[in-house]
């Protein structure tokens, strides 16, 4: 178990990747989303939000009078649905890679300093190893909270934005506060561009043809994000 983090080294090695590009595409999904009254109709794998419906499947509750999470898979009352596609998906990976968290069918985040944080933390970790376009927090009863990942084609995809970069790999090299190389070793990789790694550095070439410079400090953080002439110091 990290000492900086409530979860295993394999939940953190394994979803650090997708920190920087999660952030990114959670960002461009809440954008999509508008605020509003919401419903869910499970069995029609249907969720309504201001009058924009989308197709989604289940990942988990959480419970907020015990700090326990429920995976969809496990519960008996969403067992059968086809809606628990998602969790279904987070299980085999967790057996795959041995992450216990995504193999537990009851993950007790009580004794967490913040179990709120932490069950978005194991939320969003869920929708970067799914690759998917985001997840939902919503308020289902007074001391229950679902969680939803979205399925459905119209949910726009985040690409890179040499303006917010550096704010985005700053901010996924934040979650788990242990590799910032791999976050954002992750980040280009996923949108496949172009990366050369160097002493202490990681450069790559974005869509626009220009070229995004990271460097890290001895401690292994990110000393700076600099794209073309945008540079992003980084907060210390």
């Amino acid at each position: 178990m990290n000492s900086n983090s409530p979860f295993s080294d394999a939940f953190v090695r394994l979803t650090e990747p997708h920190a920087a590009w999660g952030a990114q595409q959670l960002e461009t999904f809440n954008a999509f989303l508008p605020t509003g009254p919401w419903t869910a109709d499970l069995d029609r794998c249907i969720y309504r939000q201001a009058g924009r419906d989308l197709r989604i499947s289940i990942l988990g509750s959480y419970d907020e009078s015990d700090g326990s999470w429920l995976w969809g898979w496990a519960n008996p009352g969403f067992r059968d649905m086809p809606a628990v596609g998602a969790a279904e998906a987070v299980r085999q990976f967790g057996h795959t890679h041995g992450i216990r968290e995504f193999t537990e069918e009851l993950v007790d985040l009580s004794a967490c300093a913040d179990p709120r944080m932490a069950v978005e933390t194991l939320a969003f970790g869920a929708m970067g190893v799914l690759g998917a376009a985001g997840y939902i927090g919503v308020q289902a009863s007074p001391e229950a909270r679902l969680y939803l990942v979205p399925d459905d084609p119209q949910v726009p995809w985040a690409a890179p934005d040499p303006v917010t970069l550096p704010r985005i790999l700053l901010t996924g090299a934040g979650v788990h506060a242990t590799s910032a190389h791999a976050v954002v070793a992750g980040y280009f990789g996923h949108h496949k561009l172009p990366q050369r790694h160097g002493p202490g550095r990681i450069s790559a070439d974005l869509p626009t043809g220009t070229t995004v410079e990271v460097s890290f400090d001895d401690a292994g953080r990110i000393g700076s994000v600099e794209v073309g002439a945008i540079s992003g110091p980084a907060a210390r």
